[in-house]
């Protein structure tokens, strides 16, 4: 016997989409009764071909606008669509006629929650499972998969639960209470969750990948990497496993296993910029230059508005003393990403390196403007007004960026610095102490900018009493 789907034969089935589609083609105007455009409909729906699903709606009403069951699906259709008023105008009238239809609440709740009405959502949704007790696993798996689609986890996982508790022998929904739980960042129940998954299914790669991710998030970098080893055993081809352990590899400093991870992701994943730079930048820290240069020259050509590999190449230039070359490549990396401190800071250093101390100063301003708490920045800007003798000039600008800014320790040492060495002990005291009382951890780091020829008096002692 011919299996059957979306309620004929497949062949059947088949021949009605493509009359309609032939249809579609010709401009002309074909009957087909609700049964048959019920088909349509859902065929476009399960393949995910909204803007035929709404075609076919659209014709489906117009030919038999008193069809209950067409109008819920054209609201369906709708929800897909994005437009959540006009379905929920049409579940407003239906459940007028069908006050016991189940489907009607099912695509209200759904509607109100693309509002953002979550409890209206609730009280639709848990109306639907009062109306059917018997077909109450069913309702549940319509209500899970449309909270799924509108990332309302918070109120997914007392569904969940509940279909869980109502089908044991699915695994799979344990999968989906852990993947719940880590999108609302509850990682203990995520991982609770998991392991109970991978005691039932221990062959599925991407929840082993799932629990490196959180493990990760948690800096659990040893369990992370044996969950990504797990993965990619059960599946070599998992690219995101062997991306992200490339990724742990080299923040680990373990530059040749993150190399070797990131060469055999570029062999599943040829055009990933992204894997060429970091390979290039493993390169670069195992000491070959000219395969950094030439992956990173890889990832430009691949995608020449990703800064990352221009940034890298102005490091290994940088390396290298080749200044101009590497101001010429943080030049291109802060006009593709002027919101990264770190590109400002070492055009900065580039900038100093080739003798141009006011465009360095300029650059680090940039890169505390992104980041105010970035001490490299801090110190570097303060080694240079102290070089430059600017710090007269430069106090009322650190006083006004005081203020914009607030408390930012990096901005007192370097004012405490300044109001010193222009001779304003009193005032460089002041903002000394409010520099060690906020980071006294931080005074080796800034030290250099109050050296010990003029750590006297008052000044030595505030150091002595509060420096770590």
């Amino acid at each position: 016997m011919e299996e059957e789907k979306f309620g004929y034969p497949e062949e059947e089935a088949a021949g009605i989409v493509k009359r309609f589609e032939d249809m579609q083609k010709k401009k002309a105007s074909y009957f087909f009764d609700v049964s048959e455009f019920e088909t349509i409909i859902d065929y476009y729906l399960e393949n995910n071909d909204v803007s035929f699903a709404f075609d076919a709606a659209e014709t489906a009403s117009r030919q038999h606008p008193g069809s209950v069951s067409l109008q819920l699906r054209k609201a369906k259709v709708l929800i897909d669509r994005g437009r959540a008023m006009e379905s929920l105008r049409i579940v407003r009238f239906l459940e007028n006629i069908e006050p016991d239809n189940y489907e009607v609440f099912i695509i209200k709740g759904a509607s109100l929650g693309m509002m953002g009405d979550i409890q209206g959502t609730r009280r639709n949704f848990d109306l639907a499972l009062s109306l059917d007790p018997d077909d109450e696993p069913n309702i549940l798996a319509s209500i899970t998969s449309i909270l799924q689609n509108l990332n309302h986890y918070d109120l997914l996982l007392p569904y969940l639960m509940r279909l869980s508790e109502m089908e044991p022998d699915v695994p799979f929904h344990l999968y989906d209470i852990a993947f719940a739980y880590e999108k609302i960042l509850n990682y203990d129940k995520s991982i609770e969750y998991y392991n109970l998954f991978l005691d039932r299914d221990p062959f599925f790669d991407p929840a082993w990948y799932n629990l490196g991710v959180i493990h990760n998030k948690l800096d659990r970098n040893d369990k992370a990497l044996e969950c990504y080893e797990f993965a990619l055993a059960l599946n070599p081809e998992n690219f995101f496993a062997l991306f992200n352990k490339g990724n742990l590899y080299s923040y680990k400093g373990e530059y040749e296993k993150a190399l070797d991870a990131y060469l055999e992701y570029l062999e599943l994943e040829e055009e990933s910029s992204e894997a060429m730079a970091y390979a290039a930048e493993c390169y670069d820290k195992l000491g070959d230059k000219d395969m950094a240069r030439k992956y990173y020259n890889l990832a430009i050509e691949q995608d020449t508005e990703y800064p990352e590999p221009w940034f890298g190449l102005g490091m290994v230039e940088l390396s290298l003393d080749n200044n101009s070359e590497a101001l010429h490549y943080f030049t291109r990396a802060v006009s593709l990403e002027g919101t990264n401190p770190e590109y400002w800071y070492f055009m900065g250093k580039s900038e100093y390196r080739h003798g141009d101390s006011l465009n360095a100063a300029r650059a680090y301003i940039e890169a505390l403007r992104c980041d105010p708490f970035y001490d490299d920045a801090w110190r570097d800007l303060g080694d240079i007004i102290i070089a430059g003798k600017y710090y007269t000039k430069i106090i009322p600008l650190l006083n006004r960026t005081l203020r914009m800014v607030g408390d930012v320790h990096g901005l007192q040492f370097i004012l405490a610095s300044a109001y010193l060495w222009s001779g304003n002990r009193s005032m460089a005291e002041k903002h000394l102490s409010a520099a060690l009382d906020s980071a006294p951890e931080e005074w080796d780091f800034f030290s250099e900018l109050i050296p010990v020829s003029m750590r006297t008096g008052s000044i030595r002692k505030l150091i002595d009493k509060k420096a770590i």
